[in-house]
């Protein structure tokens, strides 16, 4: 039996999922921007250029769109975590992830993270889609922190949490914002000066 042809998608199903991509795009750069308490629908709906009863055919709330956002940012780490070489060591992998989170960041791509006190942080922790993405990400994360930290190239003393979260903040550093706002350090140095002081800190080495 040959296997069923898979159904093409429409002309209209096309123009909304683009749509809908625009407006994920938009809500990455308000959330970081401004973050989640202070972007508003009405904001999206004009970066977007459609009216706001057009935009909640495709989200029905605030909370819903930041959430489709958050997801769409783990789907993003998922595949740059998997575009990593696997023969690479371990501590180069996250060092390629964090890179990757950087440069998101400085193009303005990189939602900052809920806060512990916000009230999206309650909506995601709802949301299965999310909870399922942050889980992979984070356990495949978490794997490459373990090897490191056998292998003498993370700290063995520090918990691999304390090391994830740390991973984490990356994402969202105002470090990598002064840098660039000072003008001095092209992209790529701001890049390789964050990852620097995250993976190596800022003590002195002794040769």
């Amino acid at each position: 039996m040959s296997p069923q042809a898979t159904a093409r998608p429409t002309l209209r199903e096309q123009q909304l999922k683009l749509r809908e991509d625009v407006i994920l795009r938009e809500v990455n750069a308000l959330l970081a921007e401004k973050g989640y308490d202070l972007m508003t629908v009405d904001e999206v709906a004009a970066r977007v250029g459609i009216a706001k009863p057009s935009l909640y055919k495709h989200f029905e709330s605030k909370e819903a769109l930041a959430a489709a956002a958050m997801v769409r940012l783990l789907e993003r780490t998922r595949a740059a975590i998997e575009a990593q070489p696997a023969d690479a060591a371990p501590i180069d992998r996250l060092k390629g992830v964090v890179r990757w989170a950087l440069h998101e960041h400085l193009r303005g791509q990189m939602p900052s993270l809920p806060s512990t006190r916000s009230t999206l942080r309650d909506s995601l922790v709802r949301h299965p889609g999310y909870i399922d993405l942050l889980i992979d990400v984070s356990d495949r994360l978490g794997a490459w922190i373990a090897d490191a930290q056998r292998k003498k190239a993370l700290a063995p003393r520090l918990p691999p949490e304390a090391i994830l979260y740390t991973l984490f903040a990356r994402a969202c550093d105002p470090v990598s914002d002064y840098l660039k706002l000072s003008g001095n350090f092209s992209d790529d140095e701001i890049v390789d000066l964050v990852t620097a002081t995250c993976f190596d800190g800022l003590a002195a080495r002794r040769d």
